[in-house]
């Protein structure tokens, strides 16, 4: 098939890449969103997936958004069979969805209705699922309402990060887009509608969702952690200053009961307190310096009694 590719993320590229490699679809063009200042010399940068069709040698279009009328031309223009897409970042209007032959065909990493949205792989570890997956379904004018065309599932390991299992589900989920673009062309494949139930939503984490809650009970605080790892990155503060938090792992038995953000440390490590026992911090970043041993830091840091994250 004639294929446009829409995606923009670093998640998005092993599916460019593996489309690329199959030799079976042709690639035509990208739509990515469009370059952005980042870092701290706010340098322009393009989006992974615009750099990866560079370097491919392939067209790339970063319209502002897909109601684009100038956008809308291109693809007319291209006409493509289908236009694959994961996490491309904009909505899609009918008058663009109807514009390729088999729709836009979306690769959504949960297994829907479960977790429609922005962020499913970090909800789905917050609220402890023990499976997640991908679903491939073709686009609509919903937040991932629409028809189904494929599954894959992959548990969710212990001491999985978002970014650990985004990037298992962005590799396998290459595999799945892979195979229903391949069932499509043969007419093999079937949308099926979602059902109505099971439907649960995750919405974008901003920097203020990723605040830790000490408050909480260390398994929901060690899962917050984890669901916001790597990006946008769990954080708290200490005397006013903001402390990002890397890696934690819960207290072992017999750890002592400490109040919600007391600070402690022995032999076992650095453990912080919260709604029942203690967790154990394995790396954080203080104000102003790179991500360190949290041990390494406490030694230095010449803490007062008490002292507590807050």
């Amino acid at each position: 098939m004639r294929l446009i590719f829409a995606g923009t993320p670093e998640a998005a590229v092993p599916s460019l890449e593996a489309l690329l490699a199959g030799g079976r679809h042709d690639v035509v063009a990208v739509v990515s969103r469009p370059d952005a200042r980042s870092g701290r010399g706010r340098s322009v940068s393009r989006s992974p997936v615009a750099a990866a069709a560079d370097a491919a040698g392939i067209e790339v279009l970063t319209p502002p958004g897909a109601r684009d009328p100038e956008f809308a031309d291109r693809l007319r223009e291209l006409a493509p069979d289908a236009v694959p897409v994961v996490a491309y970042g904009h909505l899609v209007p009918r008058p663009v969805l109807d514009i390729p032959t088999h729709g836009w065909i979306n690769l959504h990493f949960s297994l829907l209705p479960a977790w429609r949205g922005a962020a499913p792989v970090n909800a789905a570890i917050e609220a402890g699922d023990a499976v997640t997956g991908a679903t491939t379904f073709r686009l609509d004018e919903g937040m991932d309402t629409g028809p189904v065309l494929g599954t894959m599932t992959e548990a969710i390991r212990p001491r999985d990060t978002a970014g650990d299992l985004l990037g298992r589900l962005s590799v396998a989920g290459a595999g799945l887009l892979v195979a229903t673009l391949d069932a499509l062309e043969t007419g093999e494949l079937r949308a099926v509608p979602q059902p109505a139930e099971g439907i649960s939503h995750a919405g974008k984490i901003t920097v203020d969702d990723a605040r830790v809650r000490w408050a909480d009970p260390a398994l929901a605080v060690d899962r917050h952690i984890r669901s916001v790892t790597p990006a946008p990155g769990a954080w708290t503060t200490l005397d006013g200053g903001r402390v990002k938090i890397g890696s934690v792992r819960p207290a072992d038995e017999g750890a002592p009961h400490l109040g919600p953000g007391r600070i402690e440390w022995d032999k076992r490590g650095v453990l912080v307190g919260t709604a029942t026992s203690p967790v154990v911090v394995e790396t954080l970043q203080p104000p102003g310096k790179k991500m360190m041993s949290a041990l390494d830091w406490v030694r230095g840091a010449r803490l007062e009694d008490g002292a507590a994250f807050v």
